[in-house]
């Protein structure tokens, strides 16, 4: 199972936390529709934003300790999580919950602007969990407790930078927190709206179609719906509060060839509202689709030769790339202490020089709602350190020219552009909203393909590659097809892995994109979003995979006609 598709089935670790720390659970119950309020409004109506900001208030004015600075800089983030999970597996439910957990962090800055305690573990804040009943007393305490706490950790860890600072001869070239002016922003809190049971209804029948093929090793479905109220106060002025809603609805089917090769297929959705998933007999049909496809990849034949030449990606398996080779690439996340470097990224050393060919440019727009139609989960108005979100184009006309930033500055870069953004009590970093790939020559996809045949006839190739998915921290293709050369028809295989296809390859072999761009909801503990058309690689290797096959199973299934 791919990293991407990990995080869509597996609960993150935090939150585990905060079940096991006292999360309530909740019953599974529709909710009403926000409406907006205006800061003024919000501050008076919502007892955690009025908490936040009096405690921080009394903070600013009584927080001291005897021979150490007061602190220039405190910031509280609370996020306040609503989130229902059902998964059923070979037609039955095996997993139903519904939860509400709240969480903080608490960050005191001693020190100022130039240099601070921002360092290591303790000097990155307190973290704990927050009453969930609206008591501004019980919320107040937890959030002294934090401060103290913050406080004298923050006065060690700036004792321990500066040790740490003076091993270098070399002073640092940029500021260790950038100012940002004072923002107030309140949108409308977020709140899940759905009945639990048509859902569960839906996974168990979908799954019940393991019955159709004896072969299948594993038919799993799952939902998971959540609601996230970001809270924010910091002692420059600012206070925000904003809210998302991402529903993922997802599938995993797994089968072995005869040869004893493994096969998955994980298809999802993500939106940001149930409206937009497929509806019962839309997502029945499809995982019926998921199911016939693992049949053919049964009987596919296997790559046997290495192959180099033009390879096709659709839009699905290029968002991917875009994804990990680009979006990774243009956070702006300050090198430890020592390092020269600009950002810990493949496109470190890189600024104003090309990474990509110059008909393309890359932006990043959280700022964007839709796309075609469909809602972006990657949106949001303001960050999580305060700071308004902005469009960023980070590529233009194939040359790197920005980073997404946070509050950390890194060389030539002394400001934030309103990317720095948290998972749920983790702290902020760089991180993508909507990252879109733009083309000034884009062709269809019909286009696309008769490029890649007559690519395949100038090098005397009998066939070329067409990437539909891809899967695993190496990009290996899970769904793949020959594209013949002479009549142009496609052939499933399976068993090939890439060799080299790297921000290299992205820069000097793609040649071609398509006009069909695709809207990629990603999930994740920082919900992004990927718009990417198809790309047309002049060449790019295929290899067979080295990966062992497995066993098959020692003795056949039961007899599923036995047991209706």
């Amino acid at each position: 199972m791919s990293p991407r598709a990990r995080r869509f089935w597996h609960t993150p670790l935090a939150v585990l936390l905060w079940l096991a720390m006292g999360a309530v659970p909740l019953p599974a119950q529709k909710s009403p529709a926000s409406t907006a309020v205006s800061p003024a409004s919000a501050e008076s109506s919502d007892p955690l934003l009025q908490a936040m900001r009096e405690e921080l208030e009394r903070s600013k004015a009584q927080l001291h300790m005897e021979n150490v600075a007061a602190p220039y800089y405190i910031e509280y983030r609370i996020w306040d999580v609503d989130q229902y999970e059902a998964e059923a597996a070979f037609g039955a439910l095996r997993e139903e919950q519904r939860y509400h957990a709240r969480s903080m962090r608490v960050i005191v800055r001693v020190g100022d602007y130039k240099q601070d305690s921002y360092w290591g573990p303790g000097g990155m804040g307190a973290v704990n969990l927050v009453p969930v009943d609206n008591d501004p007393q019980a919320l107040r305490w937890q959030l002294w407790l934090a401060t103290d706490q913050a406080y004298k950790a923050a006065s060690e860890a700036l004792a321990a930078k500066q040790s740490l600072l003076r091993q270098y001869a070399a002073a640092q070239p940029f500021d260790d927190f950038a100012r940002a002016p004072a923002l107030q922003s309140i949108a409308p809190l977020a709140k899940l709206a759905f009945e639990p049971k048509p859902w569960t209804q839906m996974l168990e029948r979908a799954t019940a179609l393991f019955r159709s093929d004896p072969k299948l090793e594993g038919l799993t479905a799952r939902v998971r719906f959540r609601a996230i109220n970001r809270y924010f106060v910091n002692s420059e002025g600012s206070f925000t509060r904003s809210g998302e809603s991402v529903y993922f609805l997802g599938t995993a089917g797994s089968t072995q060839a005869a040869d004893g090769m493994r096969l998955q297929r994980s298809p999802y959705y993500v939106t940001a509202s149930p409206q937009e998933l497929p509806a019962a007999e839309q997502y029945q049909a499809d995982v019926e689709k998921m199911i016939d496809t693992l049949k053919k990849l049964r009987e596919a034949p296997v790559v046997a030769e290495d192959y180099r030449g033009p390879v096709l990606f659709a839009p699905d398996a290029a968002a991917d790339l875009v994804d990990g080779m680009v979006g990774s690439n243009v956070l702006g996340v300050r090198p430890r202490p020592g390092d020269s470097a600009r950002t810990t990224g493949k496109y470190s050393s890189d600024y104003h020089t090309r990474v990509l060919p110059a008909f393309l440019s890359v932006i990043d727009d959280p700022t964007m709602k839709t796309f075609a139609g469909k809602t972006l989960v990657g949106h949001y108005e303001a960050d999580d350190e305060g700071v308004r979100a902005t469009r960023v184009p980070v590529i233009q006309d194939g040359q790197l020219t920005n980073y997404l930033l946070g509050r950390q500055p890194i060389r030539d870069f002394p400001e934030s552009n309103g990317h720095g953004r948290a998972a749920p009590a983790q702290v902020a970093m760089p991180a993508m909203g909507n990252l879109m790939l733009e083309s000034k020559q884009a062709s269809s996809p019909e286009e696309l393909k008769q490029k890649l045949i007559e690519l395949c006839r100038q090098e005397g190739k009998a066939f070329g590659y067409l990437v539909e998915t891809l899967g695993g921290p190496d990009y290996d293709p899970r769904l793949l097809y020959r594209v013949y050369e002479k009549d142009g028809h496609e052939e499933m295989v399976r068993g090939a892995e890439f060799d080299e296809l790297d921000a290299r390859a992205l820069r000097n072999d793609l040649i071609a994109v398509g006009n069909d761009p695709l809207v990629n909801n990603r999930e994740g503990e920082i919900p992004t979003t990927v718009i990417s058309p198809s790309l047309l690689f002049d060449e790019l290797e295929v290899k067979r995979t080295d990966t062992p096959n497995a066993k098959l199973p020692e003795y056949p299934p039961p007899d599923l006609a036995s047991s209706q």
